[in-house]
């Protein structure tokens, strides 16, 4: 029996050494002469990833010759210290005969998501209810942890004076403090937290009783829960139990010693706090004896952080503390960067340029996932794998992936973006070969899924695939592999088990492997695969707890299932380099450390609130503040920032907002300020290596494209739309005419001005060809124009942008057009062609150059059948100074046609009129604009025929000059002339030269 009374045998192994190593040394010392004594020790550790390592660090000190280890067990499976208990187990794994086991962390969710949800917090939403769940279960292990009733809760009301919203917390917190008991008792199960403290509290009891045979050691835990804290004690007072703590601080004054017990933030708050609980002084804690003397450096180092870290209360004294020693500066080094992505940078190449020397370790320490993924991918490019053993989130692995993809095409009823993000994806086989699905899908894109889509739905794009008979056979196989998923509406009540079948279903169909067995179907493979797995298992288990929700609530809640869930390598992939998070690095150690995103908010963390309880309803029960978590936080830095060759690492900006330094990386800029040693810490030779690394030897400068194809080879005909662009653009026609390139419309595009404009047109050009000869009434013409509107907008009216900012636009426009053809008829003008083709071919020096068009309406005057040219825009028309310069020559190229004689059913005539006419619908529905008035020289624009005639001879001089194979089709040669981006700017490069100043 452990006695009380003897004095408890505690060790240290001080910040920066390597604990493990020193750990397995020392039990070797003790007890390695006899290898059946060392079999019968028990050494216990914080998690089982430090287990394994001690069991590694025994290999190492023992040059790998056989060994009986001794039983290396867990205190928990995870970390204490953030109380995320999920997944709990420890040294009382064994259960007793009855008692009720732990909820699944799953199970438990749901459960208390069903009871959030049924309370307004979550406002009925299933996905938000989990995650409230979840935070609720939090507080439940934290209360049970702590070992803090939830009664005090009824009393909360009346000792606070609580806003409205945290009285409604309240009121639900009641709830559950009267039903979750209940609900356990019937469920046969108790939370995570409870089965762990009743283990711990059950292996104590017993080892009071009955001490083991063997050593026992309880080696790098904090004892920040009670539970812990109680068996640490009775180990300590064992008569073979020996406690070793993990860095505790023997140079702090006494004064700094106890204000730190009250300073959740320092370092050494939790192990003061626990020095207390043992009943031992600081002064009666030993060094481990097989690590002995510090190292200069690391002794020097911990001095200096000591120092900086001193409660906020302490920090006076700094001005009295002599120089650091020269020694806390070795081997240390700061990354300060500008952005995310050149940290990742300077880090990998850090961790690279350590490869360099045979044996040596190098590990970065970050809780910033992003930055770890960064530095993955950049060790890369060395070909160079490394994982990040924290893990990384499910569901951005590529089986979770492909799953919320399928979710999302369903939910976003298979339009086009979505539905093409799911066939793209690697896993999509459709029961075909990978590449034959790939050209499937390319061609639907090509046929039916780019510009703007009236109506999505499997159905509906069956029906736009009609004709295209080579696409229907495999169109047939994504109908029916996703057909069950696709009936659900979102009203459709199913329970959660169900709403996953039919994504599984739908996924394992989309995934078949193809023809001849060289493929198997990849959703369930390797890690990812197998974590996918194990969630589905859970959720089809355990589902049924969370009771029926809507399917339009199914993609929101499937992304908050896979919350939280990681995939972990099974086997890291470098033996030399690592990446750790703050729980995989405790008690690690390796010959370079990169402590990496030291910044406020990210490392430490930003301290998270409560949603449950404010922070004078947690101090009132007695709950911790959310502040104890940055204690063992900055314990975790100066663990690690003690070591021989440290790099501190941080980035000035994170995604464009400007980041503040770490708080101890401020304290050390303050205390040091004017250190020349400090300054000289900085390293910018990973910075610079990082900017030299994807710099180019010399700058290439972007020239203007300028080709000269053959003039064989340039365009013998245009349509007088295009003449435009030739004259300010001539590269566009070039790469359009010449290269035959065609700019694809965008994927799932909203209706534009395109749609609209043809719609207008297409209405006008059918009454119009109606009413050739004598128009109806106002009433039955624009009755008219209406009916002929809604048959063309067809479905599109069903689209809340087109029924509420269109129509009426276009019904406005219709009744300003019906005025409008009244007046024009009345004074004296007629359509005579209406949306027709006309040709007019003109002499050039490398043969004949067609220039075509199709003219909205010519009109004819009665009296002297002089004709005018009309075309409708539906936005701003080219003023008549546009059109006279030249710049604007496509009415009057029309013109010119039709005074050649070029449309087929238009006699030759004199040009009466130029005329826009522009249907806006809105303030002012519509208006016309003649092409007339002066120029800014005061002169008159010419009259019409005039017109048309400069604008075909400047036409001429213009096909003349391409006639010369020496002129080139150069980019925007006239700029400022150019209002709008064009197609093939890219292909131009015009934005890198406007960059770059210049003008053409």
């Amino acid at each position: 029996m452990a006695d009380p009374a003897a004095a408890p045998q505690v060790f240290t192994i001080p910040a920066g050494r390597p604990f493990l190593d020193l750990l397995a040394a020392g039990c070797l010392e003790r007890w390695g002469g006899d290898p059946l004594l060392l079999s019968r020790a028990t050494i216990l550790l914080p998690t089982r990833r430090a287990c394994r390592a001690l069991a590694e660090a025994f290999l190492r000190q023992t040059g790998g010759r056989a060994l009986l280890l001794p039983a290396i067990r867990p205190l928990g499976d995870v970390d204490e210290d953030e109380l995320d208990l999920r997944d709990a187990g420890g040294p009382g794994d064994e259960t007793a005969a009855g008692e009720a086991l732990p909820f699944t962390p799953l199970e438990r969710d749901l459960l208390l998501a069903r009871l959030v949800q049924a309370s307004p917090l979550a406002g009925g939403d299933a996905a938000g209810a989990l995650r409230l769940a979840r935070q609720l279960g939090h507080l439940l292990d934290t209360a049970a942890t702590e070992e803090i009733s939830l009664d005090g809760l009824a009393s909360l009301a009346g000792s606070l004076d609580l806003a409205r919203h945290w009285q409604a917390t309240l009121d639900f917190l009641g709830i559950i403090r009267e039903h979750w008991p209940r609900l356990k008792q019937e469920a046969g199960r108790m939370d995570a937290a409870e089965h762990r403290r009743i283990a711990m509290d059950r292996l104590a009891a017993h080892w009071q009783a009955e001490p083991p045979a063997g050593p026992v050691i309880a080696a790098g835990s904090t004892g920040s829960i009670p539970a812990t804290a109680r068996l640490l004690r009775l180990i300590a007072r064992m008569p073979q139990g020996i406690v070793i703590l993990p860095g505790l601080d023997q140079q702090l004054d006494d004064a700094a010693w106890q204000a730190a017990k009250g300073e959740p933030t320092h370092p050494q708050h939790l192990l003061a706090r626990l020095a207390d609980s043992l009943g031992v002084l600081r002064s009666e804690v030993a060094v481990w004896p097989a690590a002995g003397p510090d190292p200069a450096p690391a002794a020097a180092r911990a001095a200096l952080l000591s120092v900086a870290l001193l409660p906020p209360g302490e920090t006076h004294r700094w001005r009295d503390q002599p120089a650091a020693a020269d020694a806390a500066f070795a081997g240390l080094q700061r990354i300060e960067a500008a952005g995310l992505h050149d940290e990742a940078l300077a880090i990998a190449l850090a961790l690279r340029e350590t490869l360099e020397t045979p044996g040596r370790t190098a590990a970065l320490i970050t809780p910033d996932r992003t930055l770890a993924r960064r530095v993955a991918a950049e060790l890369a490019r060395y070909d160079i794998a490394i994982d990040d053993s924290a893990g990384r989130p499910l569901a951005q692995a590529p089986p979770a992936i492909f799953l919320r993809l399928l979710v999302a095409a369903a939910a976003g009823d298979f339009a086009a973006v979505p539905l093409l993000a799911l066939l793209k994806h690697p896993f999509c086989r459709l029961g075909r070969p990978r590449r034959e699905l790939l050209r499937w899908t390319r061609r639907i894109e090509r046929a039916i899924l780019r510009g703007p889509q009236p109506e999505t739905g499997i159905e509906a794009l069956g029906r736009r695939l009609a004709g295209h008979d080579r696409l229907l056979p495999l169109f047939a196989a994504l109908r029916h592999a996703v057909a069950p998923f696709a009936r659900l509406r979102p009203d459709d009540t199913l329970p959660l088990p169900e709403l996953l079948r039919l994504l599984v279903t739908a996924a394992e169909a989309l995934a078949e492997p193809g023809p001849g067995g060289d493929e198997i179907m990849p959703l369930w493979q390797h890690e990812a695969g197998g974590a996918l797995h194990d969630l589905v298992t859970d959720i089809l288990q355990t589902g049924e707890t969370l009771g029926p929700l809507p399917a339009g609530q199914w993609p929101r809640l499937f992304d908050a299932l896979l919350e939280g869930r990681v995939v972990r390598p099974r086997h890291g992939s470098h033996p030399r380099l690592f990446i750790w998070g703050l729980l995989e690095a405790r008690l690690q150690q390796a010959d370079r450390i990169v402590l990496g995103g030291l910044n406020e908010g990210t490392w430490p963390p930003q301290a998270e609130e409560d949603p449950w309880l404010s922070r004078p309803m947690r101090a009132t029960l007695g709950l911790a503040a959310p502040e104890r978590r940055l204690g063992q936080t900055s314990h975790d830095f100066v663990q690690a920032a003690c070591g021989a060759d440290i790099i501190l690492s941080r980035a000035a900006k994170v995604d464009g907002a400007p980041t503040v330094p770490a708080r101890w990386l401020l304290r050390l800029e303050a205390m040091l300020k004017g250190d020349a040693r400090w300054e000289a810490t900085l390293a910018p030779r990973y910075l610079a290596w990082a900017e030299q690394l994807d710099r180019p030897e010399a700058a290439l400068r972007s020239e203007p494209p300028a080709p000269r194809p053959p003039v064989a080879a340039r365009p013998r005909g245009l349509f007088v739309t295009a003449i435009e662009t030739w004259l300010r653009d001539p590269y566009a026609v070039y790469a359009r005419h010449v290269l035959k390139l065609r700019r694809l419309d965008d994927l799932g595009q909203p209706p534009d001005a395109r749609l609209r404009g043809t719609i207008i047109h297409d209405v006008l050009d059918a009454f119009l060809k109606n009413h050739r000869d004598t128009l109806p009434d106002d009433e039955a013409a624009l009755n008219e124009l209406l009916a002929r509107g809604r048959a063309a907008f067809g479905i599109w009216l069903d689209q809340p942008q087109i029924a509420v900012l269109w129509w009426p636009r276009f019904e406005r426009a219709m009744r300003w057009f019906v005025g409008y053809e009244r007046a024009r008829r009345q004074a004296g003008f007629e359509p005579a062609l209406l949306e027709e083709e006309g040709r007019l071919d003109l002499a050039a020096p490398a043969g004949p150059f067609a220039l075509k068009a199709r003219a909205d309406r010519i009109d004819r005057r009665t009296g002297d059948g002089a004709l005018a040219v009309l075309d409708y825009k539906t936005g701003n028309p080219p003023s008549a100074l546009q059109v006279d310069s030249g710049l604007a020559p496509q009415l009057a190229l029309e013109a010119a046609i039709a005074q050649g004689g070029g449309f087929e059913h238009l006699p030759p005539g004199e040009i009466a009129e130029l005329v826009y006419v522009r249907l806006a619908g809105g303030e002012t529905p519509g208006s016309e604009r003649r092409i007339e008035g002066k120029r800014r020289d005061r002169t008159a624009i010419p009259p019409a025929d005039e017109l048309a005639r400069a604008a075909l001879q400047r036409l001429e001089g213009w096909v003349a000059r391409f006639d010369d194979p020496a002129t080139p089709y150069l980019s925007r040669p006239r700029p400022q002339f150019v209002q709008y981006p064009g197609d093939y700017d890219h292909l131009a490069r015009v934005a890198e030269r406007a960059e770059g100043g210049e003008d053409s």
